[in-house]
Formats: C-alpha cells, structure tokens, sequence
C-alpha cells in the first residue's frame, strides 16, 4: 500500500510519519531529505522544482513492488503532485490512500513555525509568510484528514490509524 502523508509546513507530518512508519513498518521516503541530497550533491541550489518529487515517485514504486508498504510524505501542494502519487500506485498495483495534515488553529500553527529545529542539516525552513503564501492547492477528493490542533503526538496517530483501519 503507498500512503501518502501531506499538508503545510509544521502541520506534524514528519512527527506523524515517523510514528506511522515504526507503527505498521512501513518505508517512509520524506521529500525534504531527498531534495536536501540533491542540493548537497553540488547539482542544484533550493528550490529544486520537480525533482525530488520525480525522485520519490521511482524510490516508492520501486518499494511497492516489492511488497513494501510505503508512507511518502511530502506537502504536495498541487494536484499534479497528488495524481502522481496516486499513479505511482496505481502502476505498481497497490492501493493508495492519502492523508492531509492540518493545524487549524493559525496561533499554533505560527507557533510551531516559529519554534521548530532543523532535523536535516542545512535543509531551510520556511518563516510564516512562506507558509501562509505558498501556492496549496484545495483538495478535490477524499482523503483522511488528521487535525493535530490541540493533541500530542500519539493523540494524533490514534486518530490516523482508526481512519486507515477504516479504509
């Protein structure tokens, strides 16, 4: 099964992911780290554009096809990027299900913005403004969606994986 975590910076996906991901032992690809190799290579300078989606796409459904259940998270804002994932299932014959991760109180969420580490060295993080400004595109069909406004961490997963035991 690939699935698919996504949402704004500093929403929880990663935290969400990694606990998933050790939970169901599932593969977890997280697009930062694969955009961060690419620009420590030397090639490209942030942002990348497509590649590190381009990148995860082949890596997930080189996994899928092995048997592995893959957790990909990313914040895979456009349509485009989602129908992708979602093809990367399709061509390796596993279904997919695809989960947005929301705050949706924009205190907190400015809060996380402002208070949290880097975990991939180097690897920029963007301030509130890029948040609030970046192109994120509505979503136009179901998914699962997890609000971490207000809970822990495991809070959280609870709500996540009552949800996938639902699909």
């Amino acid at each position: 099964m690939l699935i698919t975590i996504s949402g704004l910076p500093a929403t929880g996906k990663t935290t969400l992911a990694r606990l998933l991901a050790a939970r169901i032992g599932a593969v977890h690809l997280r697009v930062d780290t694969i955009e961060q190799a690419i620009v420590r290579s030397g090639v490209t300078h942030h942002p990348v554009g497509p590649v590190g989606y381009l990148v995860g796409y082949a890596l997930a459904e080189e996994h899928l096809r092995q048997g592995l259940t893959v957790l990909a998270e990313s914040v895979n804002p456009l349509t485009i990027t989602r129908d992708a994932w979602r093809d990367t299932a399709v061509r390796a014959g596993v279904p997919a299900v695809e989960v947005e991760i929301v705050c949706s109180d924009p205190d907190e969420h400015r809060r996380r913005v402002a208070s949290r580490s880097v975990d991939i060295p180097d690897l920029p993080l963007p301030d509130w403004e890029q948040v609030v400004g970046r192109e994120y595109e509505p979503w136009n069909r179901d998914r699962i969606v997890v609000d971490t406004v207000g809970q822990g961490p495991e809070d959280s997963l609870a709500s996540l994986l009552k949800a996938l035991a639902g699909r």
